[in-house]
């Protein structure tokens, strides 16, 4: 039964969902008519700017696996991984759990189809928790993940790709500030955002990446610098490279496809010292 056949209880199938939008990017099929329309719009208004929506997609995934991995093999053994999204190859749990299969995650979301999802892929993982929660109230989050982690010891709170649905850039550092007092000596935060190059930017296109997003579950969405990225690990070791876009973020793999070069997402990981 396809996806536009079955809308769960609860679900507007006419509201895009960034979490569904972010799917269709992967190809993946947990998704709408207004999810697809969504982000076919969003798709021709990156190429326009030189860009590419579904490289971006990939480089964010690719960076966020390449962190796990970096931070397991550091010996952390606890993730919170907020705003999960839809589950896709090489979770956080599936890659910290190769690494340390002791290691504990939890998912946090509020897309309902998200968390119908999670919840029957991770019934069988005991390391595994999914949390509904929403990214605004951080310290709600973070309630309800301390019966699953142990916020006394390392913790790697991961934020990839869900930043820029926060408007507000008070309350974008309001949100980090939280996260990172969470954090122990040993601790990590991980961040993804978009962003686009300033030469890449038209005021036209802008407006209309902003109508799209207004319209959808998250009804904001905000591009940033680097240094207004910086900002979110005040107080933390950035681990080199810093801030840079998520394709370069210790990859050996010198190629950037065309579709990066003009923006995507930039990323960092910061350590508590």
């Amino acid at each position: 039964m396809g996806a536009d056949e079955y809308v769960p209880r609860g679900i507007d199938p006419t509201v895009p969902s960034v979490a569904r939008i972010y799917d269709y990017f992967l190809g993946g099929k947990d998704n709408f008519a207004a999810d697809r329309e969504a982000a076919e719009k969003l798709m021709e208004l990156a190429r326009l700017a030189g860009a590419d929506s579904r490289e971006t997609s990939r480089a964010n995934r690719g960076f966020l696996v390449r962190a796990v991995r970096h931070i397991a093999q550091s010996g952390v053994r606890q993730f919170l991984d907020i705003g999960t999204g839809l589950p896709t190859q090489d979770n956080v749990h599936q890659v910290a759990q190769r690494t340390a299969p002791d290691s504990k995650i939890v998912y946090v979301d509020n897309d309902p189809i998200v968390l119908v999802h999670a919840r029957a892929l991770l019934a069988d993982n005991e390391g595994t928790s999914i949390v509904e929660g929403d990214m605004h109230d951080p310290r709600d989050i973070l309630k309800s993940a301390s019966a699953y982690l142990d916020f006394s010891k390392p913790v790697a709170i991961i934020a990839a790709a869900v930043l820029h649905f926060v408007g507000d850039d008070d309350e974008a550092l309001a949100i980090t500030a939280a996260l990172r007092e969470a954090l122990v000596p040993g601790g990590y935060l991980v961040i993804s955002h978009a962003y686009v190059e300033p030469a890449a930017v038209h005021e036209q296109r802008t407006k209309e990446v902003l109508e799209v997003y207004e319209r959808s579950s998250s009804r904001a969405f905000a591009m940033r610098t680097a240094d207004e990225i910086a900002r979110y690990f005040d107080g933390l070791e950035l681990l080199s490279p810093g801030v840079v876009p998520a394709h370069r973020w210790r990859n050996d793999d010198p190629f950037v496809p065309p579709g990066l070069q003009t923006g995507g997402c930039l990323a960092a990981v910061g350590l508590k010292h």
